[in-house]
């Protein structure tokens, strides 16, 4: 009996102790759920707070990193990516003029093409990061989940028409200063009047500058998608702290 009484003692000690441990485990769960629950308001202040900042300063950054590329000697025209290649018109005589001897007019014109579009690309930053500036929180927050590129894509649907007329008159300058018009004027006037002179429909045919500015504005963008991409995948593209809070994030 004593021995009974003894085991229930025991019994009713431990049974005890267990619903106080577990009443310890309850506040430690309710500790963390609102440990958590306090974390992921934090999270959630700094995606609201800070997302659009993080993601004009991403492409601010960005574009402040294609420019410099494409801006530098050889940034057109040493790069396959962005070289812009001879236009369509000339494009098709261009194996004849060669074939006539007429091939340095040909390289001559596709260099300067190319200097001409790493003249005018730094002008550009000034306009993309004043685009930039304006773009919604809403925006924001859609570009945050669009995919690698949604910064550039969103920047060039709002920007690219007014970007383009920003630009051209630079364009039409950089050509005349580095001797692209020039370039392109002697080009077709070795064309002669005959079947190569038909090909390229004369002096008239191709609006140069414009030509350019296309070209220049697919290889700004071109670039800026790449350092968007670097900026979301790799944590050492991210040289703030502001990206490393939201992208890392």
């Amino acid at each position: 009996m004593k021995t009974r009484r003894t085991l229930l003692i025991v019994s009713l000690l431990a049974t005890s102790t267990s619903w106080a441990g577990f009443g310890d485990m309850l506040k430690d769960s309710a500790s963390q759920f609102l440990k958590g629950e306090s974390t992921a308001s934090a999270t959630s202040e700094l995606s609201q707070g800070q997302i659009g900042a993080g993601l004009k300063q991403a492409l601010s950054v960005g574009a402040e990193r294609a420019v410099a590329y494409l801006g530098k000697p050889g940034g057109f025209l040493g790069d396959p990516k962005t070289h812009i290649p001879l236009p369509g018109a000339v494009e098709k005589i261009a194996s004849g003029l060669r074939t006539l001897g007429q091939g340095a007019l040909v390289d001559e014109f596709e260099t300067t093409m190319n200097q001409a579009a790493e003249a005018a690309i730094p002008k550009t930053l000034d306009i993309v990061k004043d685009t930039v500036q304006n773009m919604s929180l809403d925006d924001a927050r859609k570009v945050l989940n669009g995919g690698d590129d949604a910064a550039t894509r969103y920047l060039r649907e709002k920007a690219g028409s007014s970007l383009k007329k920003a630009i051209k008159p630079i364009v039409s300058q950089a050509t005349d200063q580095v001797g692209a018009t020039a370039s392109y004027k002697q080009l077709t006037a070795n064309t002669g009047g005959g079947m190569l002179g038909g090909l390229l429909g004369g002096d008239n045919s191709l609006d140069l500058d414009s030509y350019i500015t296309e070209k220049t504005l697919d290889g700004l963008f071109y670039k800026l998608a790449e350092e968007e991409k670097l900026i979301r995948q790799n944590p050492i593209a991210r040289s703030t702290d502001l990206l490393k809070q939201v992208f890392g994030k």
